[in-house]
């Protein structure tokens, strides 16, 4: 059976001079009840792009700026667990939140978002608020600011690429994810984009493949339009954290 590229290159061929044919991203967008996938995944997007914001700034701002005993071999610890594939960990996880009923259920994608579950932006936070001058927090501390209103009120406002950052890499991680919602939701009005371009794939791959290489452009054009948006202060962001501390 020919493949859906060659099935649209035949009718190219058979029809001449291609049109575009706007109404398809009209029809992808109503079939399969995509309009909800959309609104689920912004909805997943929002929490998960929330809760590692402000957990990672706020572990960041430990490691970057407290003294504590074992910070160091903490920190040291934490930056191994970058080395664990996450298929390695998927399994105990799964049973994990089993235990706790939250299957089928937003909450094993976005309750750890909230618990700083994620090592690299820890890392990016605290490379960039190491090059913030002590002299801020000397200031804010002289007027009485405790470590949580120094990091909240001082901090947080100077890190805005950084914050920036990992908005973006978190909203487009959210955004693709396939393994996350087909492990822990089953119901069909939960489902992400992700899950739904699967199965457009399945009902249009060879009747309509133009439907759904609509579809497809409609799931990327979120994470080029945030890109393009955000792109002065990502790369500021990148730079920074990454050179620099």
């Amino acid at each position: 059976m020919p493949g859906p590229l060659a099935i649209a290159a035949g009718r190219i061929r058979a029809e001449g001079p291609v049109q575009p044919q706007w109404h398809n991203y009209a029809l992808a967008w109503r079939a399969h009840t995509f309009d909800r996938y959309v609104v689920n995944t912004l909805f997943i997007a929002a929490l998960v792009v929330l809760g590692t914001v402000l957990s990672c700034g706020l572990v960041g701002y430990a490691f970057a700026r407290l003294e504590f005993r074992g910070r160091d071999l903490l920190f040291l610890l934490l930056l191994s667990t970058l080395m664990i594939p996450g298929q390695v960990t998927s399994i105990p996880t799964f049973v994990l939140f089993a235990k706790f009923g939250w299957l089928d259920s937003y909450k094993p994608l976005t309750v750890p978002a909230f618990l700083a579950s994620s090592a690299f932006f820890i890392f990016l936070y605290r490379q960039y608020m190491r090059t913030i001058p002590l002299d801020v927090e000397d200031a804010a501390r002289i007027d009485g600011c405790g470590p949580l209103q120094t990091w909240w009120l001082i901090l947080m406002p100077l890190s805005k690429p950084i914050v920036v950052t990992v908005a973006v890499f978190t909203f487009v991680g959210v955004w693709n994810d396939f393994l996350g919602p087909l492990l822990y939701v089953n119901a069909d009005d939960k489902q992400t984009v992700a899950l739904g371009l699967q199965s457009f794939k399945s009902a249009f791959q060879y009747d309509d493949p133009q439907v759904l290489m609509a579809a497809s452009v409609l799931l990327m054009l979120p994470s080029l339009v945030l890109f393009f948006l955000a792109q002065r202060a990502f790369v500021w962001g990148v730079v920074v954290s990454g050179v620099k501390g």
